[in-house]
C-alpha cells in the first residue's frame, strides 16, 4: 500500500473515530449484542432493527481505540438497507481483508469505504479491534446471549 493511501485510510479511521457515525443506543431495537475486546478494553454494544430480513437501522455504543469506534461506525454505515444474507456475506469479507485472508493483491472494491481497514492485517494486535464490532453484529443477527470476547 503506497504511502498516500496509507495516510488518506488514516484520515478516514480518526474521523469515524472523532465523529462516530449511528452512535447511540436504539430503543426500538429487535436485535442486541455486547462485545468486549480485553487487550484493548474495548467494549462495543451493537443495536439492529431488522424487519422483512432487512438492516432498516443499526447503531453501536461503547468505548474503545480509534479503530474499534472507526470499524464501529463504518459498519454501521455500511449495513443499513442490506439484507441479513448479505450483511453476513459483508462480514465474512471484511474478517478475509483484515486477517490477510484475500492476498497480496485483494479485490476490495466492493467493501466501498471498509477498504480502509486492509492495512490491519499488517498489526495483528489490531485485528481484534477492527474486527470486534462485526463479530459482535453477527451474535446480534443469530440472537447468541453470550457476549462476544476476543480472547
Amino acid at each position: 500500500m503506497n504511502q498516500e493511501l496509507r495516510e488518506l485510510y488514516q484520515q478516514v479511521i480518526l474521523d469515524h473515530n472523532k465523529s462516530p457515525r449511528n452512535f447511540r443506543k436504539m430503543e426500538n431495537a429487535t436485535k442486541f449484542a455486547e462485545g468486549y475486546n480485553p487487550l484493548c478494553g474495548d467494549h462495543i454494544d451493537i443495536y439492529l432493527l431488522i424487519e422483512d430480513g432487512m438492516v432498516k437501522d443499526v447503531s453501536f455504543k461503547g468505548e474503545g481505540c480509534a479503530i474499534s469506534k472507526a470499524s464501529a461506525s463504518l459498519m454501521t454505515s455500511t449495513l443499513k438497507g442490506k439484507t441479513v444474507s448479505e450483511s453476513e456475506k459483508l462480514f465474512e469479507k471484511f474478517h478475509d481483508l483484515v486477517t490477510g485472508k484475500l492476498g497480496e493483491n485483494p479485490d476490495i472494491d466492493e467493501l466501498g469505504k471498509l477498504a480502509v481497514f486492509a492495512g490491519v492485517q499488517e498489526f495483528p494486535v489490531r485485528v481484534k479491534c477492527a474486527s470486534l464490532a462485526w463479530h459482535t453484529m453477527i451474535n446480534a443477527l443469530h440472537n447468541k446471549d453470550e457476549k462476544v470476547t476476543t480472547e
